[in-house]
């Protein structure tokens, strides 16, 4: 069940405070009307590498806990960790 997040809107006063940043900030300025409709959205995930094959894989609860624990880019750690063993199976 996803969060519900709670927005909150600026004062008319922090609003005119942040638009002063703004302006006084020499490397940035507000979009026109006509540079910000120029300006296109991006969508969806960047693509991959192409080289990747998604599939369905079952593992033992506490192995893929383990890999979460280290943190963001878990995934990519046991990719690197099936491909050292993979070596060290042609080693011998």
């Amino acid at each position: 069940m996803k969060a519900k997040r709670k927005i909150i809107v600026p004062t008319p006063e922090e609003d005119m405070a942040i638009n002063a940043g703004i302006d006084a900030d020499p490397d940035t300025y507000e979009l026109s009307d006509a540079e910000f409709a120029e300006l296109k959205p991006m969508r969806g995930r960047p693509r991959g590498s192409g080289k990747k094959v998604q599939m369905t894989v079952r593992f033992d609860a506490d192995v893929i806990d383990a890999f979460k624990s280290t943190g963001t880019g878990w995934q990519t750690r046991m990719n690197d960790a099936l491909r050292e063993w993979l070596g060290n199976q042609n080693a011998t």
